[in-house]
């Protein structure tokens, strides 16, 4: 049991990272078409869009990413006060 939760740990990890390297990146004038870009945003999108389609529209701001992570750290949290009670 222990060993599947630091898998999940671990890309739980991996796609906090992704997250914030996405947001990162949307701050800089990056291509599309950028390799790097376009894995992260392969990897990240999958979580965001539907996160996105839940929030009210905020012009021109995106808060998906921040909802998603917040998530990713309370589901993190969640099941590690699980594992350890």
């Amino acid at each position: 049991m222990l060993f599947v939760f630091e898998v999940f740990d671990l890309f739980l990890k991996v796609l906090l990272m992704a997250i914030i390297a996405r947001a990162l990146l949307s701050w800089f004038p990056i291509s599309h078409n950028n390799p790097i870009s376009k894995v992260i945003g392969q990897v990240t999108e999958p979580f965001l869009a539907p996160v996105r389609r839940l929030l009210p529209r905020t012009g021109a701001i995106d808060l998906s990413p921040m909802a998603v992570l917040f998530l990713i750290v309370a589901l993190r949290a969640f099941v590690r006060a699980v594992l350890t009670s």
